[in-house]
């Protein structure tokens, strides 16, 4: 079985892996390692917690280290998110520490000072930059970004950048950026706008896909079918009395929502945080070490940290809504059995949802087993399936009189 020193790193980066923890490549990196150090384009669909930012990173360090390129911009690395450009500096960090590579995550959100350190760092020729779309374009229009010496680019999450909006502003950044370049897109999706933005900027790209749309294979996947005024006591159920649950992230659609359980599950004395848009940045990021640093067992968010968290060993996902994007559900249960490990995701179904839901089942190609509710939260709404992909249709009883019927019905 292929294992790290197979791929012939330099010494000083090898130490860097072993410091880190890790063993075996993933499957993602053993696909595109070989091809990034070959200088090749790639375009590679992976889901979530497979390893794509280890996958890119280890290639172009090496690729700094062994032509001692350490004058200038090598990298670029251009993301959706200040959460993921925080992430993927902090592997820079690891993997690069015993070799002399600078280093900047660019976002917004920071006070003056933080903007002046990177525009000074960017001046600077600073070797890798890992940035959003947005304060990227303003570092380009202040002519501050020099990128005469870049090698390589890299779109990370580029299906959610097209998602945010962010189609124009990559456009006029890769126009910036010299025409001669490595260009590597990291999606976890391969929808149409993800062809033709490849097929605009890459050149005869090789292509990797793995395990598209699909949680992990660690993942054991469950729901329960349950009435809105039936959440807060099954919730309950489940997270009283498991100490031996370190780690549970808690999934609600909307901050509203996030702050009414975050509050709940306080007042009934249990340990945990919130993350949603109204906190500030310093806040979301102090929220996450504690979560991280294991000071709260349970971390209830919004899915502004459903692709940008970077927290191992979390053994218990719950989905206390549905996701309307059944994409998003992959990335939401892609935060537990993460590196080959285990780990528990559970998804609350209210009779509105019915048909979302039936679109995740299809989406990953099986049915979720649906779980009893405990008899004392009382009897949830009916449901029947005849599977994904076949008849498509849903039945379920919600608090009303009669049978309501959910199905694809054309016409």
């Amino acid at each position: 079985m292929i294992n790290f020193k197979d791929f012939n790193f330099h010494p000083l980066i090898d130490e860097s892996i072993d410091a880190m923890g890790f063993s075996r490549p993933t499957p993602v990196q053993v696909k595109t390692i070989p091809l990034i150090l070959q200088n090749k384009d790639l375009i590679a669909c992976a889901q979530t917690g497979t390893g794509k930012t280890a996958a890119f990173l280890l290639p172009v360090l090496q690729k700094i280290v062994e032509n001692d390129d350490f004058d200038g911009t090598r990298l670029l690395v251009i993301v959706p998110t200040r959460e993921l450009a925080m992430q993927i500096d902090q592997h820079v960090q690891g993997f690069s520490y015993y070799i002399p590579v600078s280093c900047i995550a660019v976002y917004g959100g920071g006070d003056g000072e933080t903007w002046d350190q990177q525009k000074s760092a960017i001046a600077a020729g600073v070797n890798i930059i890992i940035a959003t779309p947005g304060r990227l374009i303003s570092l380009i229009g202040l002519d501050y970004l020099k990128s005469d010496s870049l090698q390589t680019l890299v779109l990370d999450e580029a299906d959610r950048m097209l998602d945010m909006g962010f189609y124009d502003d990559i456009i006029k950044i890769i126009g910036a950026l010299p025409k001669k370049r490595q260009t590597l897109m990291f999606s976890a999706t391969m929808p149409p706008k993800i062809r033709q933005l490849a097929k605009k900027i890459l050149t005869d790209p090789e292509e990797v896909n793995i395990s598209i749309a699909k949680p992990a294979e660690g993942v054991l996947q469950a729901a329960y079918l349950v009435h809105d005024d039936q959440k807060q006591a099954l919730i309950m159920d489940l997270l009283h009395d498991k100490p031996e649950l370190k780690s549970i992230l808690i999934f609600s659609a909307t901050k509203k929502n996030v702050k009414i359980l975050h509050k709940q599950l306080k007042s009934d004395g249990l340990s945990c945080g919130a993350i949603h848009s109204d906190l500030e940045q310093h806040e979301r990021i102090s929220v996450l070490n504690d979560f991280k640093n294991r000071k709260f067992q349970i971390l209830v968010a919004t899915d502004i940290v459903s692709r940008g968290i970077d927290i191992d060993s979390i053994d218990l996902v719950i989905n206390y809504d549905v996701p309307s994007d059944a994409e998003d559900y992959v990335h939401r249960v892609g935060r537990t059995a993460r590196a080959e490990m285990t780990g528990v995701a559970l998804t609350f179904i209210n009779y509105r949802e019915v048909r979302s839901f039936q679109n995740i089942e299809s989406l990953i190609g099986s049915e979720v087993h649906k779980i009893p509710l405990p008899p004392h939260i009382g009897e949830g709404p009916e449901y029947k399936s005849s599977g994904p992909r076949k008849s498509g249709k849903y039945f379920m009883k919600g608090r009303q009189k009669g049978r309501k019927k959910f199905g694809n019905k054309r016409g």
